[in-house]
């Protein structure tokens, strides 16, 4: 764990996080939170960790995301020697039975 976000008011953001119930909910959060940018941005990244995990080429990302290979390039290094998350994430949808494509039109 990144000790430079581990503090006190990390952990309650991410205990309201977690508390969202539904994806209205985690819209509405969100929507307070963050800028429509930094949302995009957040999505954008997410998707090319799962196109990563699929095995997709950097130009069929880039092509699909509209991500830079920069951007790209960070998160296949986080998926490769970060700490798991986005590995948790594609996993816990994997579970739910979430196909990628679909995570954003699904009640969680």
């Amino acid at each position: 764990m990144n000790s430079k976000i581990k503090n006190e008011l990390t952990d309650k953001l991410f205990y309201c996080i977690l508390a969202m119930e539904t994806l209205e909910e985690c819209y509405q959060l969100f929507e307070d939170l963050c800028t429509v940018h930094e949302i995009q941005a957040i999505a954008q990244r997410m998707e090319v960790a799962q196109m990563l995990d699929a095995k997709k080429t950097y130009v069929e990302i880039a092509e699909k995301t509209g991500a830079s290979t920069a951007t790209i390039s960070r998160v296949n290094r986080a998926l490769n020697y970060g700490t798991d998350g986005y590995r948790l994430a594609i996993e816990r949808t994997r579970q739910k039975n979430i196909p990628p494509e679909e995570n954003a039109s699904k009640i969680i």
